[in-house]
């Protein structure tokens, strides 16, 4: 059996499978997301390891013995500071966080615009890794002097299974640090930044084995010392693993906390305008193209938590079923936490446009839902005019749960929309990269080939689909039409398809 874990950004979760990637046990725990300040998200890396050892202990005791390796994979971006000694130097900011504006500018004035997507695939973001580490510089610089070691989300939890400092390439993708062509740290952005390469770990391929599990650590979770830990993936390219987008004609849809369109691409072509992000994939040698929507089911848990809501996903999926397509002129714009692709604006910012005296929760709730669909739409759209071909998208994530969340996806990317078998997502990619890692699968490809298996497929109906066409210019001009931040006008959209 192949273990994977997930460090999510609202709980870790940790599944075990069998080769033929069947789910034998599986155990989630949650933690709290911490807002100090508007715009500003961070956590505790102890929550992470404590709910990490809640999880893989629940997992090894269902599944009972005859691990091959452990897989990590988890969220993206964050930053975790330690100090000399290895302990945590204040709270991790993480991939939401939208405090390092003025540092993200301070990057692109120090590389240049088109050098920075030239390096590393990407433009200079606020949720990326290298802005944080300027922000503790120039903000908490006690802090900063006791800086020694930066690491992603799941590579904290690795250094505490394992005591190694370690990486994987499509996770380090999302640092901003890292020379994309060469899979390794960008000497030249570190030299300008400031930032000793020796803070930054050991970088591996995702089907790598970066050290075993310390025999106290072992005996604490009831696995074997030693068990094997791959390097992994950060969760999107995790989860690309477990849906099989390994080749191009496929592209998945994740519906998390974010909203991400996934595709596939063999060499690394960066998106000239920085829309999308470009990043090493978790197959050796491949890259891969990512649109988010920063709140995506973050857009609809706000709504459900909302005083005298009371209502839970399910429940709110099948009121907005209830309401016409087109929520009867009510539109939605999803950028509660700002926005990346297209609009790359972290000021972007939320709205319900159209309210009348006959909408009801049910129109509010299916204007949200169209919102955040049409938001990635807008990702699609600039994917399709960067070459990428779209025959058919793989639905994962809690919104591929719904029924009405994929139907809405197959109407507005007019494309059929797959469900998959299973729905463990990242943890499961984290699982079979193990696999790949330590020989139980040929290599990463076949690893897909024997454990990705879909479910349902909807198909759009051509009427909403035509509607829905209609619908996203008025979409596309609201935004340009409310947003009061001059970068709001920094790009424009392609016309739809």
């Amino acid at each position: 059996m192949l273990l994977g874990l997930d460090v999510g950004t609202t709980g870790a979760r940790a599944i075990a499978i069998d080769a033929a990637g069947n789910v034998i046990a599986s155990a989630s725990a949650h933690y709290p997301l911490l807002s100090p300040r508007p715009g500003w998200t961070e956590q505790n890396p102890e929550d992470w390891w404590q709910a990490t050892r809640v999880v893989l202990r629940r997992v090894a005791s269902e599944a009972g013995r005859g691990f091959a390796a452990l897989g990590l994979t988890g969220q993206m971006h964050g930053s975790v500071f330690l100090n000399q000694a290895g302990d945590v130097i204040r709270p991790a900011l993480l991939w939401n966080d939208q405090r390092t504006g003025a540092q993200s500018e301070q990057i692109t004035e120090r590389v240049g615009a088109e050098r920075l997507i030239s390096i590393t695939g990407n433009p200079a973001l606020t949720g990326f890794q290298a802005p944080k580490i300027l922000w503790l510089r120039d903000v908490e610089p006690v802090q900063y002097r006791h800086l020694r070691r930066v690491l992603l989300p799941k590579d904290y939890v690795r250094l505490r299974l394992t005591g190694e400092l370690s990486t994987d390439v499509a996770d380090a993708s999302g640092t901003l640090l890292l020379d994309l062509k060469a899979r390794a740290w960008s000497g030249e952005i570190l030299d300008a930044l400031g930032i000793p390469a020796e803070w930054l770990p050991s970088l591996s391929e995702s089907a790598t084995i970066t050290g075993g599990l310390r025999p106290s650590v072992a005996a604490d979770l009831g696995v074997p010392a030693g068990l094997p830990v791959a390097a992994g993936a950060g969760d999107n390219a995790a989860a690309a693993i477990a849906t099989g987008i390994v080749r191009g004609g496929l592209v998945s849809s994740s519906l998390g906390t974010s909203g991400v369109l996934f595709a596939h691409r063999e060499g690394p072509e960066p998106d000239p305008s920085g829309r999308l992000h470009t990043f090493c994939s978790a197959v050796p040698g491949r890259y891969h193209l990512m649109a988010v929507t920063l709140s995506a089911g973050g857009s609809l848990r706000w709504w459900r938590d909302l005083p005298g809501g009371g209502m839970g996903y399910e429940q709110l999926a099948s009121l907005a079923e209830t309401a016409p397509v087109g929520a009867e002129g009510l539109f939605f714009l999803p950028y509660l936490s700002g926005e990346r692709t297209p609009h790359l604006n972290p000021e972007a910012r939320g709205a319900f446009i159209g309210l009348r005296a006959h909408h009801t929760r049910a129109h509010l709730t299916r204007a949200l839902m169209e919102g955040v669909i049409f938001s990635l739409r807008d990702g699609l759209d600039v994917m399709r005019n960067l070459g990428v071909e779209v025959q058919r998208v793989r639905a994962t994530g809690g919104g591929a749960r719904s029924r009405a969340w994929r139907q809405m996806q197959a109407d507005v990317f007019d494309l059929p929309v797959e469900a998959m078998a299973s729905d463990e997502g990242p943890a499961v990619g984290a699982a079979v990269l193990a696999g790949a890692a330590t020989g139980v699968y040929g290599d990463v490809q076949e690893a897909c080939d024997r454990t990705a298996r879909t479910g349902d497929v909807i198909e759009p109906d051509r009427e909403r689909a035509s509607r829905y066409g209609q619908l996203l210019h008025t979409f596309r001009a609201l935004y340009s039409a409310t947003q009061p931040s001059p970068q709001a006008h920094r790009f424009r959209m392609p016309a739809g398809r």
